[in-house]
């Protein structure tokens, strides 16, 4: 993909992390998805969980980073606008290779990645913060070579892990969201933080934008934003939404035969 376009998305993907005014991601998994997002959001971004869920695979690094990297590919050539991919912890523990892969990504159009410390060797674990810094070093590195400024989303998951009681979780979350920032992050993200008046505290006391995952049972958008929230994604909810919606459509197909029980434009 062109460099200078490459370039021209990442800073206009940067510049969407308003606080006050976040950014909603309404998370894909494919080119048709991808383009649908693409009609209603200025940015478009994966899920992790989404996307292994439609090639057959379980979350978690399953799916082969191969699949992974071409299904991006697809996606940032189909829509004009910015793309961020959730890479998951990078598919590598060591540095350089996650370096690499990035490379390839930002080669492919992307501007964006979430880089999560609670996956190593497909063990759900918090690893330790300097490992995960020196991951961000390194993709920073790599961005700065290639002179693209992009997006390293870097996902915390103290609360999704549930390392302790709601303080404990809080304190080691802004202990490595420092580390990170140091490191070259450009936001933090914090999975699973549901607790609104948190939520407000975490955003002022980090240096970056703060990202937060919502459902349907999550705070409105609107609390969201007046806490202090800079961009919020959906993760795999959109994904059971569709899988829910086709469910129920081809159940009613099932039964009654007729053409009128499948809505369609």
């Amino acid at each position: 993909m062109d460099a200078d376009k490459v370039q021209q998305k990442a800073e206009t993907f940067a510049s969407l992390h308003r606080v006050g005014d976040p950014v909603v991601l309404f998370n894909c998994w494919d080119v048709a998805t991808a383009k649908l997002a693409a009609r209603a959001f200025p940015a478009v971004a994966t899920s992790s969980g989404a996307v292994a869920m439609a090639q057959g695979f379980e979350d978690g690094e399953r799916i082969p980073l191969d699949l992974v990297l071409s299904l991006m590919a697809r996606i940032a050539g189909a829509v004009d606008c910015p793309v961020s991919v959730d890479l998951e912890a990078g598919y590598s523990d060591d540095p350089l290779e996650v370096a690499g892969t990035v490379e390839r990504l930002i080669d492919s159009g992307i501007v964006g990645i979430n880089l999560e410390d609670g996956l190593s060797q497909g063990r759900r674990a918090l690893v330790a913060p300097d490992a995960h810094a020196r991951k961000i070093e390194a993709v920073r590195e790599v961005a700065e070579r290639v002179g693209v400024p992009f997006f390293i989303n870097a996902r915390i998951d103290t609360f999704l892990l549930k390392i302790g009681d709601a303080q404990a979780c809080f304190d080691e979350t802004l202990n490595r969201a420092a580390a990170y920032a140091a490191a070259g992050a450009s936001g933090i993200f914090v999975p699973f933080l549901f607790d609104t008046d948190l939520i407000a505290d975490l955003a002022a006391r980090i240096a970056l934008p703060l990202n937060i995952l919502v459902m349907p049972t999550a705070a409105p958008v609107a609390a969201l934003a007046k806490a202090g929230v800079a961009r919020i994604s959906c993760g795999a909810w959109p994904i059971e939404a569709f899988a829910q919606a086709f469910g129920a459509a081809a159940a009613a197909f099932a039964d009654t035969k007729d053409y009128a029980s499948v809505p369609a434009s």
